[in-house]
């Protein structure tokens, strides 16, 4: 943030400039190829999670990566920047075998150049050097494990069978093979408070992960969560609550240099289908909602110092200026109760920055 003085009406005023490092400009676009394998290595369910639901396939086998990839490859077009992606179970707590099956339908692609790269997602307890070595013959590029939390009663209060201790030696383990390495992390979980997501987006960042993922947990149906929802034993977040904790989130792990690369579920057909989301914050566009609240905590303490001022006009590239806004102007609304007496305007600028400035308003005294 950079500061200068100006006086307005005989009195001096503050200028804000924001710098985006919590808005990077978006690089090369890159098409994922998603093949779903729901359930397949897991160990345990835990008890959020239903993937025949937040996936929409009911089967993790072989037939079923290839008629994924068939229909992908009748959509896209050959592309380095392609990347196949194995999501929805713990990839290496398949047996070798399946796994070495599954690498090969990806090699053919890389091999034709119709992708360039492949990820997957798996539990950092199933991290080691016999498994690395098989991922990294077979090209993976990146490697993204289902954290969640660092706080190990959260771990246990979701079954997920695995320790806080248990992640930060994958990690390294990861980048000492040379793979790129992402933490998925969750808000709104059972026994987890804000000030237990706060320590785990600590943890995390020290760990220096490539990228991360934040989601609001949900009640799905047909999870173990449901039933302790309908019992009323366990409460989801608001969706303000859960805003607030994944914009925190966001904001640390972004300015720490770890690019965030989504917010909430996938608003696919299966899991919007009626009845199978029970409760919880789920919002179709979580990530602008997200990123939105991350504008205006910014930019509100700037405006608390400027209300004397009369007028205020904020300068914003036109890639935020509805993020800035917020949906169905809600930023904009929230401002206007906190300082009624301040006339704001937003202008799209040709900067890639965001300047809240001072102005003579003639009214104004």
């Amino acid at each position: 943030m950079s500061i200068g003085i100006i006086i307005v009406n005989g009195a001096f005023f503050i200028n804000f400039t924001l710098n985006l490092c919590f808005f990077p400009k978006e690089g090369i676009s890159m098409s994922i190829l998603p093949i779903f394998i729901p359930h397949a290595g897991c160990p345990h369910q835990c008890v959020f999670c239903n993937q025949k639901t937040i996936s929409g396939q009911k089967l993790a086998a072989v037939a079923g990566a290839k008629e994924q990839l068939a229909r992908w490859r009748s959509w896209l077009r050959p592309s380095a920047a392609n990347e196949a992606a194995f999501y929805g179970g713990s990839f290496t707590g398949l047996p070798l075998e399946l796994q070495e099956e599954l690498l090969a339908l990806t090699d053919a692609l890389l091999d034709e150049g119709f992708i360039g790269s492949v990820r997957l997602s798996t539990r950092p307890d199933y991290i080691d050097e016999e498994r690395l070595q098989l991922l990294q013959r077979h090209g993976v590029r990146l490697v993204e494990l289902g954290v969640q939390s660092l706080d190990d009663k959260v771990l246990a209060a979701a079954e997920r069978g695995h320790t806080a201790a248990q992640v930060a030696p994958a990690v390294a383990l990861l980048k000492r093979f040379g793979f790129q390495v992402g933490l998925q992390l969750m808000v709104g979980m059972p026994e987890q408070s804000f000030a237990s997501v706060q320590e785990t987006v600590r943890k995390a960042i020290a760990m220096h992960p490539d990228v991360a993922r934040i989601y609001p947990l949900l009640v799905i149906k047909g999870t173990p969560l449901a039933a302790d929802y309908a019992a009323g034993r366990f409460v989801p977040l608001t969706q303000e609550e859960a805003v607030t904790q994944a914009a925190w989130a966001y904001r640390e792990l972004t300015e720490a240099g770890v690019n965030v690369i989504r917010i909430g579920l996938q608003p696919d057909e299966e899991l919007c289908a009626p009845g199978n989301i029970l409760a919880g914050p789920f919002h179709p566009a979580m990530g602008e909602l997200v990123k939105s609240r991350v504008l205006r905590d910014k930019i509100t303490p700037q405006l608390a110092k400027l209300a004397d001022c009369g007028a205020v006009t904020i300068y914003c590239p036109a890639r935020l200026e509805s993020k800035l806004r917020g949906q169905k102007s809600c930023n904009l609304r929230y401002w206007e109760e906190c300082f009624p007496g301040l006339e704001l305007q937003i202008i799209q600028d040709k900067a890639d920055e965001i300047r809240v400035c001072p102005h003579v308003n003639p009214s104004h005294r």
